[in-house]
């Protein structure tokens, strides 16, 4: 229980403040111009992440099922990061952090499955 708190701390920090990085930070406009994504992916993306991180904080606390949907969510969401990062061949180490948050918040929304009971 202890570990998937920290998990959900991290992954929630992590992903309001690079949420909130693809609204504000100049450095983020210029990676998803690289990407080949527009400024209304970069918002949508932002703005998932943002809900994202909410979402999972709310559902440890309080909705454990809004938990599982937002850690499936990011997963998802994160899945498709690491596939542009593919398809504009951005090496191993470019691409991991994507692989790993996909990975990371596919096994917190099993926990929150196993855990919560949730069906």
């Amino acid at each position: 229980m202890i570990l998937l708190q920290i998990l959900i701390l991290f992954i929630s920090i992590s992903f309001f403040f690079y949420g909130l990085g693809c609204f504000y930070s100049p450095k983020m406009f210029e990676e998803f111009k690289r990407f080949g994504l527009s400024s209304q992916q970069r918002q949508l993306t932002g703005f998932f992440q943002v809900l994202g991180a909410v979402g999972l904080a709310l559902g440890f606390y309080f909705i454990p099922l809004l938990g599982f949907i937002a850690a499936l969510g990011l997963s998802v969401l994160m899945s498709l990061g690491f596939g542009v990062r593919l398809k504009i061949k951005d090496t191993f180490i470019q691409s991991f952090p994507s692989f790993f948050f996909a990975a990371l918040n596919l096994y917190v929304a099993f926990s929150f499955y196993d855990l919560f009971d949730l069906f």
